[in-house]
């Protein structure tokens, strides 16, 4: 196999993907809570992947004029990752659908009733985070146009189950829609044996927080170029009494303080100072604020360092242009290496 050969045949592999969101490469960026903005969603569109805003805990006013200013940096495709538990779910939309946005991804739960046809009926293409095949295939019925698989190596809230074992369940069943990855890819050959396997395309957040484009604050880029996969780990809850969210982020102090945290208040709970619901409060109010403490502010002792077992390979800040470029010649690599390797 040729270079023109290796070439045709990683496009043949993800054409659905790159078909389904209009760009070059069927590379998403994931939707990272203050870093993925109009700066780094812009670069990854210009250079040629798919970028994604995460509106997060955005009020619609905001979320509006992020993709207005979005819109100015590029003219490419582009996507808004809503969090479908988000109380004003439905401005949220309105402000997609106003700004006429392509594709809008719904995470962080079920989508509710009607949202699926409301955004495909303004226009916009429905991509939907499913954690087994039984939810996929649900999504799938409700009209979601696409679907992401995501692994519990991924940074941030995360589930039980493998990138690998998840795509292995799903790629073979879910085949109507395109299907895209995420959760733990940093390489071209990881993302190119994903594509083999199947997927539409592929999705990367922590491999670009440490772009050139990207805003997150020196002290965030430092931590993450001096971390190793084994620094990204997921929250532990210490009593099934009051249970964690898992969220995978790089051990800091304030990780070992949020475990001393649940100790103090799980053994003021059985002492009888709290009632149960006082004591989850406050454990859950534990880490309010401290992801913006961490990104914006530089706060890596006490803010939250979330960030997936790619960590690892993230050993540089460079252009974000260079990142893609990266993971597309590796997977090229990775094909011309191949012994007897087939071609189209």
């Amino acid at each position: 196999m040729n270079r023109a050969q290796a070439e045709a045949l990683l496009n043949h592999l993800w054409r659905r993907g790159t078909e389904f969101l209009g760009c070059r490469y069927a590379i998403m960026g994931g939707a990272m809570t203050w870093v993925s903005e109009r700066n780094l969603v812009s670069a990854i569109s210009n250079a040629g992947g798919f970028g994604v805003i995460a509106s997060g805990s955005m009020p619609p006013d905001i979320l509006a004029a992020e993709i207005a200013a979005t819109y100015k940096l590029t003219d490419r495709p582009f996507g808004v990752n809503l969090i479908t538990l988000h109380p004003k779910l439905e401005q949220l939309i309105d402000a997609c659908l106003d700004a006429k946005v392509g594709h809008v991804v719904l995470a962080g739960g079920l989508p509710p009733a009607g949202a699926i046809q409301r955004l495909k009926q303004g226009g916009a293409k429905v991509m939907c985070f499913a954690p087994a095949v039984a939810i996929a295939k649900k999504l799938v019925r409700g009209g979601a146009d696409a679907i992401v698989i995501e692994g519990m190596e991924a940074g941030g809230h995360i589930g039980p189950v493998s990138t690998s074992v998840l795509a292995q369940e799903i790629l073979p069943v879910i085949t109507d829609v395109p299907v895209f990855v995420a959760g733990g890819i940093g390489r071209g050959n990881a993302m190119l044996g994903y594509l083999e396997m199947g997927a539409a395309g592929v999705q990367l957040g922590t491999r670009f927080v440490c772009a050139t484009e990207s805003i997150a604050h020196p002290n965030f880029k430092k931590a993450f170029i001096r971390a190793a996969a084994r620094d990204a780990v997921p929250s532990v809850a210490l009593d099934n009494r009051f249970p964690v969210i898992p969220v995978r982020a790089i051990v800091n102090d304030g990780v070992r303080r949020f475990m001393d945290t649940q100790r103090d208040v799980i053994a003021r709970f059985d002492r009888g100072e709290l009632d149960q619901k006082a004591a989850q409060l406050e454990i859950e109010h534990f880490w309010a604020g401290a992801l913006r403490r961490a990104v914006i502010d530089g706060d890596v002792e006490s803010g939250s360092l979330m960030a997936g077992q790619s960590v690892g390979m993230v050993t540089k800040e460079q252009p974000t242009a260079e990142i893609i470029q990266e993971l597309v010649e590796d997977a090229i690599r990775a094909l011309l290496e191949r012994p007897h390797a087939l071609t189209l």
